[in-house]
């Protein structure tokens, strides 16, 4: 199940440069030192207010970038809605804001020729998402083409003359349908209305006057790229379009451009992540799962574009592959997630020949746009921190290290960190795990402290040493508070090896859940944390480790946060959009042949159990965890009546809050909650009502270090 707090990260692309005298000048200057007057604690409204950069990409000259930076909307200012996105650019050394304000600017790339960026975007008039295109030396966006369809993903041919673009709408409405749909007649017949994505490709003329001609593929597609001599296309196809066909069962095809046929059937066994061409057109790399019960697409494929045998480049890896490109015919670069920190290396698409580019330190990195030619290779990630969300930095591979280009939120420099670092300790079987620990902030030696457990979700996903303040974590918040917060990959977790990640398949809530337990065992025993002061909280798998807390290990737990979590594994395999992928990546096994587990690992079998005070938290429209599976627990805890327990539901969300005034007040109740049974006065839950305008702690003041 997939974990409900997404890391955004950049897509891989390849062009061709020829690097001179790159990125000359600086772009910012850090803060390094300077006096301060005071230093701030962290709140929740710093949380609302931070800004990162979600999408990155190097011209194809390898000498500017284009970026776009994710800005969530103000509190009480303006309508609540997910952030907007705006279009920056780095040219010479200087920073431009392309295209900004209350703007929701997605996917964009470089024209071939590197004169103009192209984006999606849904303007004021627009009745569907379009793609525009803005030249770089300024001017008015125009429409790359007009059309009725929807635009989802696109991809530029090499040569910049035509655009192969994915869309599920039509064309023309049905006017029969339209018909009956304006007297009333809108029934939904489940899971049989989708559409599927299909494949256009339009010629781009100056005046948008290209008319889009559809593939005739089967089934629906995503994933699309051209080779790099035009004449093909690498196309994922899946049966449908239902969530549960695109994890499970997408598969590479080769498509011809002319003529639009299937040309190679490309056979990855499971899950499917990035893909790239090589530069001469012969060979396809792609991250894929290692098998059909692999959780997560992460291991590096390599096949001839005209098919065969592929080759697994890293069998042994212990880790897990998040982004892929080439740096020659015969080189792939790759960004792998290690535990809890990342690397970036090589590795011949032979599978030979591997060598560390990057080792780990406190960068997070996030995908790869390359731009090579003259033998170097020029490249744009995205990194963060425990300091910074995700920021721009450029690399040429080869020289030196990564150099960061934004600067997206200069007022952190203002604010108090609490220290984060990586514990590894022992499960109560031996296995060794680790996670990433946040002290309280001021922590006095020999003075324990409440914890604030976070369990992320999937259980396909892990933390690692980054930026961990979110909406949904309480982070540096948690540490200002006096909090220690950790965050544990327990058995299940990725970026340890697909061995690793399997572990707890078959064995929900068994040792998966019980290594947390053994975490924070661990915590007390090291002397950090008061074992009557434990709070537990996580959201989607995460949420269902906090219903587990909150019954079977109940006597672990002062206070339990359960967001969008599973109560109920016999309803919840009945009720999710991916049924398949919890058979086959989680279960093993259908509820019809072992009714018995399915209830027994459910936290709602284990109600009487219950004594912990439980918030839990749901969005009303969540496809994934119905919220059916938040109102059960609630029902029967509070049907028991032993233990305060509370139900908020955010009208208008999904998995997981998108909107900043449903993410601010998630993040108020959390604390709040936390607050309230860990240190006092427990008891009553607090007040349902929030005071959003409610002053913050003051800042503290302090002597500043000398620069």
């Amino acid at each position: 199940m997939e974990n409900h707090e997404m890391n955004s990260k950049v897509g891989m692309s390849r062009t061709r440069c020829c690097p001179g005298s790159l990125w000359a000048s600086a772009l910012f200057l850090f803060f390094m030192g300077a006096p301060l007057a005071a230093e701030e604690l962290w709140t929740p409204k710093h949380l609302a207010k931070l800004r990162s950069i979600v999408s990155a990409k190097v011209s194809p000259d390898g000498k500017s970038l284009a970026y776009l930076l994710a800005i969530p909307r103000k509190l009480m200012a303006e309508d609540s809605g997910g952030s907007w996105t705006e279009l920056h650019l780095l040219k010479d050394g200087q920073r431009t804001p392309f295209i900004t304000g209350k703007v929701n600017i997605g996917t964009i790339r470089w024209t071939p020729d590197g004169k103009s960026i192209s984006f999606l975007n849904k303007k004021d008039g627009d009745k569907t998402r379009a793609l525009y295109l803005i030249p770089v030396n300024g001017g008015e966006s125009r429409k790359a083409f007009d059309t009725k369809l929807s635009v989802s993903s696109y991809a530029w041919s090499p040569d910049g003359e035509r655009v192969a673009f994915l869309s599920s709408s039509e064309l023309e409405e049905d006017k029969k349908k339209k018909k009956f749909k304006d007297k009333g007649f809108i029934p939904l017949v489940y899971e049989e209305e989708w559409k599927p994505s299909r494949v256009w490709i339009v010629d781009v003329n100056a005046d948008g006057s290209g008319e889009p001609e559809a593939l005739d593929l089967p089934g629906s597609a995503s994933s699309l790229s051209w080779s790099p001599d035009g004449s093909r296309l690498l196309v994922a196809l899946a049966p449908t379009s239902l969530v549960d066909d695109f994890y499970m069962n997408r598969r590479l095809r080769v498509i011809s451009v002319e003529g639009g046929k299937v040309e190679t059937e490309l056979a990855n066994p499971g899950k499917l992540g990035d893909t790239a061409w090589s530069p001469d057109g012969k060979h396809i790399a792609f991250i894929t799962a290692e098998d059909p019960n692999d959780p997560s697409a992460g291991r590096i494929w390599v096949v001839p574009a005209t098919g065969g045998k592929p080759v697994d480049v890293l069998p042994k890896y212990l880790g897990e592959v998040s982004a892929i490109g080439w740096l020659d015919n015969s080189r792939i670069i790759y960004v792998g997630d290690v535990g809890t920190v990342t690397e970036v290396a090589e590795v011949g698409r032979d599978g030979k020949n591997r060598k560390t580019l990057l080792e780990p330190g406190k960068e997070i990195w996030k995908g790869l746009s390359i731009a090579s030619g003259g033998g170097a290779h020029s490249i744009v990630t995205i990194g963060n921190s425990s300091t910074h969300p995700g920021e721009a930095f450029h690399w040429v591979v080869g020289k030196g290290k990564p150099e960061r280009k934004t600067d997206s939120n200069s007022w952190l420099k203002e604010m108090r960190f609490a220290k984060q670092e990586i514990v590894r300790h022992k499960a109560r079987d031996g296995l060794e795990l680790e996670g990433i620990l946040i002290r309280p902030l001021d922590e006095k030696k020999g003075q324990r402290y409440p914890l604030i457990l976070t369990v992320h979700g999937g259980p396909e996903a892990h933390m690692q040493n980054g930026w961990l303040s979110r909406y949904s974590y309480a982070g540096q918040v948690g540490a200002a508070r006096g909090f220690a917060v950790f965050y544990p990959n327990y058995r299940g977790s990725t970026g340890r090896g697909v061995k690793f990640s399997k572990l707890s398949q078959a064995d929900a809530a068994g040792k998966e859940f019980d290594d947390f337990v053994d975490a924070v065992d661990h915590l007390i025993e090291i002397g950090l944390v008061d074992k009557a002061k434990v709070g537990i909280t996580g959201g989607s798998y995460g949420g269902y480790a906090s219903a587990w807390g909150a019954t079977y290990y109940s006597h672990r737990f002062a206070a339990s946060v359960m967001f969008v979590g599973i109560s109920d594994n016999i309803s919840k395999v009945g009720t999710t959009d991916i049924p398949y992928e919890m058979f086959m990546v989680h279960h093993r096994k259908w509820l019809w042949d072992d009714w018995k587990y399915f209830l027994e690992r459910s936290p709602i079998y284990h109600i009487k159990k219950g004594k912990t005070p439980t918030l839990i938290l749901h969005g009303k429209d969540d496809p994934r965890v119905h919220p059916g599976q938040s109102m059960e627990l609630f029902r029967h805890l509070k049907t028991l009546g032993k233990v305060p327990v509370r139900l908020v539901f955010y009208p208008g969300e999904g998995h997981g809050n998108r909107k900043s005034a449903g993410r601010y007040d998630y993040n108020l109740r959390l604390l709040r909650w936390m607050e309230h049974y860990l240190k006092g006065p427990g008891g009553k839950a607090p007040d349902k009502d929030l005071d959003y305008d409610i002053e913050e702690p003051k800042p503290k003041e302090r002597v500043a270090a000398s620069p």
